[in-house]
């Protein structure tokens, strides 16, 4: 790592030490303080982060598991370069989950979590009229996560949780759709879909935005 980006020590009181290690790691990787390719020896981790290395190690080894982080016996860890294919395949992935968990969202949900729903996804149409691609980005990110949280599945959300940094790092590194009228007029209609609580619609409207060309055309 470079020497000119330490972290602040953890203040561990009340926190599983492990998790907050693994919490500052992952957000570190997401906003690029920790870039793909940097080495992590975990001695000088535990130095800056004022811990013990088995928190550490026990935070990489979570890393590892989701895909953030990639480990050579006895040569390097690093943070993991993702691959060429990471963007595209999370985008059709989260369209389908996303997809399912409206279904459970939009039967269920009262009218004051719709109306986040319509807020979020009204963010959505307005970051692509504004022509800000990093607006879109977060703005999708927050709808696919009010959806999630909307569905009141604890085993859904509790998966969504554990795979949400890597998904955010994929979604992150890709280069988002170009704004346009066209795909604003898509989010509006995603909107309205919501608004109706008609699920099938709106599920529609993610897989055809989202899916992979070559998904798509084979499914036609």
């Amino acid at each position: 790592m470079t020497p000119d980006r330490g972290f602040e020590p953890i203040d561990a009181a009340g926190a599983v030490l492990g998790d907050e290690v693994f919490r500052v790691l992952g957000n570190a990787i997401l906003s690029g303080r920790l870039r793909p390719g940097e080495r992590l020896r975990d001695l000088e981790l535990a130095q800056r982060l004022g811990v013990s290395r088995t928190p550490i190690r026990e935070a990489v080894q979570r890393l590892q598991r989701m895909g953030l982080v990639e480990v050579s016996a006895n040569r390097w860890t690093r943070v993991a370069t993702p691959s060429a294919t990471a963007y595209d395949e999370t985008r059709e992935f989260m369209a389908f989950i996303v997809g399912d968990a409206l279904h459970l969202a939009l039967a269920r949900c009262d009218d004051e979590t719709l109306g986040v729903l319509l807020e979020t996804s009204g963010a959505l149409e307005d970051a692509t009229r504004s022509g800000d691609t990093m607006a879109m980005l977060g703005a999708h990110i927050f709808f696919y996560q009010q959806v999630i949280r909307a569905s009141g599945n604890s085993i859904f959300i509790g998966i969504m949780r554990e795979a949400g940094m890597v998904l955010q790092r994929n979604l992150q590194g890709g280069t988002p759709d170009t704004p346009s009228p066209e795909l604003a007029d898509r989010f509006a209609a995603l909107r309205a879909a919501v608004r109706a609580r008609d699920a099938i619609e709106g599920e529609r409207i993610l897989l055809d935005l989202y899916r992979r060309p070559d998904a798509a055309a084979s499914a036609s």
